[in-house]
């Protein structure tokens, strides 16, 4: 084994590791688009998904079957109908939804089943255990349309899925309800794995769909400027969701959105949309820090807020420390009782863990970022990139182009995250005239893009 692999793997495992002790005994539902199988992905799912549960997350896998049933009709020469982007499901087509159903199953009992040497599943074992756990009702008749067999989730068997799910299997469920009287409904996955998230109280919800997520600007096209908006918050999801048209189909911005909204809005505590056309995208999503795809979370279960006078005593517990070491420059209680209003913290139970604070520089469109301060308690859980991404979108409220550091020891941390070195002329007037040229404090940059 190289060296080289030996110095870049090492780093990487150990950069794994916190999320892998965090995630342990957490709860995750995924959502898997039918489309995601049609496209022969399930087998790397499976392998991703058998690893994360290894890692000692319980699992709910909900699968999708749009176009497994739209193949079944078309074979029976029979038209797929839909309204308000819901199957209208007939007595046709809810028997192509049981058969497409069936086949489904069969093939991911048996994507969890393999265990080939020198594979990702060898020695792996996956129970995988369905059931009737969810009990639906008609739709009904909406805006004159009759939608048949098409039903909604009525109540979800939580205690039966926590026994499944506690007794360390993998519990799956098809977008299927049944009636008290035994009718048969067809669901969507989308509002199966949301309902059976909010009922479980689940961690994460999961959608592995045909988008690669929320752009920074959903109207315009892919390119450089308009990357996939990786951590939004709760009240800008809702607030993209009230401008977007209706969505009807499953790559309309809308579609997915509506439900990780729905899901954080009910107490889960985090929602993605991710690619299930990039290999992996569960793991890069789950163990990398900046993920791939789109992340909803509400900012309430973080304490992520901005800061009022009352903070001010534990933000300077917070600070002072690397005051003394030299890593931060050393600021009075009077300067922060007076900009506390800049300053963003992260609090917990009555103790900040971390803060930072902006200064606006508007005639020159750009702030400073000062004060980036993490616990040494919750180093390396993700704090300092969540106070990154709300001071990048205060600036970004305030019409900023830019905000800049000044540091003397942690640049590297600021490269990874999108900052660039410049020269200390680059500051604003107001700011260069304070430049502690003593201290040699390296400045650094980062763009933002305005969404």
């Amino acid at each position: 084994m190289s060296t080289v692999f030996n110095f870049t793997f090492v780093p990487w495992f150990r950069s794994v590791a916190p999320y892998i002790h965090k995630f342990r005994n957490q709860t995750f539902v995924v959502g898997i688009a039918g489309e995601a199988i049609a496209a022969g992905k399930l087998h790397h799912l499976a392998q991703d998904l058998a690893m994360i549960q290894s890692m000692g997350v319980k699992v709910v896998l909900v699968h999708g079957f749009r176009p497994q049933v739209n193949e079944q009709l078309r074979a029976k020469g029979h038209a797929p109908k839909y309204s308000h982007g819901v199957r209208i499901t007939d007595e046709v087509a809810l028997d192509c939804a049981q058969e497409a159903a069936g086949q489904l199953r069969y093939e991911i009992e048996a994507a969890f089943s393999q265990g080939l040497p020198n594979t990702p599943m060898a020695d792996s074992t996956v129970r995988v255990i369905s059931g009737n756990f969810i009990t639906a009702r008609p739709v009904g008749i909406v805006d004159g349309v009759d939608f048949q067999h098409s039903g909604l989730v009525r109540k979800v068997d939580t205690a039966g899925i926590t026994r499944t799910l506690d007794m360390g299997a993998m519990v799956l469920l098809s977008p299927f309800g049944f009636s008290p009287t035994g009718e048969a409904f067809n669901l969507t996955m989308e509002e199966v794995a949301t309902s059976v998230a909010t009922a479980l109280q689940a961690d994460k919800l999961i959608f592995v769909t045909e988008i690669p997520g929320i752009r920074v600007h959903p109207r315009d096209p892919e390119s450089a400027d308009n990357p996939i908006d990786t951590e939004l918050p709760l009240a800008a999801a809702e607030k993209l969701l009230a401008d977007l048209p209706a969505a009807n189909q499953p790559t309309d911005t809308a579609f997915y959105l509506q439900h990780c909204v729905k899901a954080c809005k009910n107490g889960v505590e985090r929602s993605h949309i991710i690619p299930f056309a990039v290999d992996g995208a569960i793991l890069l999503e789950v163990y990398v820090h900046d993920g791939i795809g789109t992340m909803v979370v509400d900012e309430k279960l973080e304490s992520l807020r901005e800061a009022t006078v009352d903070d001010v005593g534990g933000i300077l517990q917070l600070i002072e420390p690397f005051e003394k070491d030299g890593t931060l420059v050393k600021r009075s209680r009077t300067e922060i009782e007076r900009d506390v209003g800049n300053y963003t913290v992260i609090e917990h139970d009555g103790v900040i863990f971390a803060c930072a604070a902006l200064y606006p520089y508007p005639e020159s469109k750009t702030a400073e970022m000062a004060a980036l301060t993490v616990s040494p308690q919750v180093q390396g859980q993700g704090d300092g990139e969540r106070v990154l991404k709300r001071v990048e979108q205060r600036a970004r409220a305030a019409g900023l182009d830019s905000i800049f550091v000044l540091t003397t020891r942690t640049t590297h941390w600021f490269l990874k995250r999108g900052f660039v070195l410049v020269d200390p002329d680059w500051l604003p007037e107001a700011r260069k005239r304070k430049y502690n040229w003593d201290r040699k404090s390296q400045v650094l940059v980062k763009k933002l893009g305005h969404a």
